[in-house]
């Protein structure tokens, strides 16, 4: 699923996040599933709380990490689709 870059993401309010040595546990309390994202995707949940949309998200990731657009991009779309999937984040 492609994510329309100039979108913005929000957690969804039935999630619980908790971070745990630079990763995150969120606890889906409508399916009482938990979800683990490591320190990249602990980042974009930061950002995604923040109200960053999509393509300043890559910008600013880039900005951190070493990595290129494409493979960045891929990612963050990847990551982002399974959360809304899992209803974690909504448009």
């Amino acid at each position: 699923m492609q994510i329309e870059k100039h979108k913005r993401l929000m957690p969804s309010e039935q999630v619980l996040f908790q971070e745990v040595n630079g990763e995150a546990v969120l606890l889906d309390l409508n399916s009482e599933s938990y979800f683990g994202l490591d320190q990249v995707g602990t980042r974009i949940w930061a950002m995604l709380n923040e109200g960053v949309e999509v393509s300043e998200m890559v910008d600013l990731l880039l900005e951190e990490y070493e990595v290129d657009r494409v493979t960045l991009e891929k990612d963050v779309d990847e990551l982002l689709a399974n959360l809304l999937e899992a209803g974690l984040v909504q448009v």
